[in-house]
């Protein structure tokens, strides 16, 4: 879960039914969760008397906030697709027909988007949720100004004043 939370890359959950205590951790690492209408959620550790980890309570605390969070983890109870959108703990809900087209059009606007930019922002949320004597703001910075000194900030600038779709290189 760590290397998927670390990846300097967005990374997408698609959740297609049940997405239950390790499967939960793992869409929890991702940056962004799509799901089906019919898709289940949960972490049912405490009614199995077994632990979970401090990495995955942080990151579900970080998405959905404590006290969803605590009652998640406190009842292990099991939560639909509506729910757990209401708690934020997923993006957005989707007809189980549609969820895919979506995920990879999604994909895919990240993917056309200026590389150094998504990298910087990417690498800033991961400071965000490091504690505050582990954060390296000075390398935050160093990458919001190799943005601003890319040959990609000319080209978005360039493409914005025309009028049509910029054509990034990652430089």
């Amino acid at each position: 879960y760590n290397g998927i939370f670390n990846t300097p890359k967005p990374t997408i959950a698609l959740i297609q039914g049940h997405c239950i205590g390790g499967g939960l951790g793992l869409a929890a690492a991702c940056d962004l969760r799509y799901c089906t209408e019919r898709s289940k959620f949960g972490l049912p550790a405490a009614k199995l008397g077994l632990g979970y980890p401090y990495a995955g309570l942080k990151r579900l605390s970080d998405i959905v906030g404590p006290a969803y969070a605590k009652e998640i983890t406190f009842t292990g109870r099991i939560y639909d697709s509506a729910a757990a959108k209401e708690m934020r703990l997923i993006n957005g809900i989707l007809p189980d027909e549609e969820l895919e087209a979506h995920v990879l059009a999604t994909a895919q606007t990240i993917a056309n988007n200026a590389p150094l930019t998504v990298r910087a922002m990417k690498n800033i949320y991961a400071n965000v949720y490091k504690d505050p004597d582990d954060r390296d703001l000075e390398n935050c910075q160093t990458m919001v100004d190799q943005c601003f000194a890319s040959e990609d900030y000319i080209e978005g600038r360039t493409a914005f004043l025309e009028k049509r779709p910029p054509q990034f290189k990652g430089r």
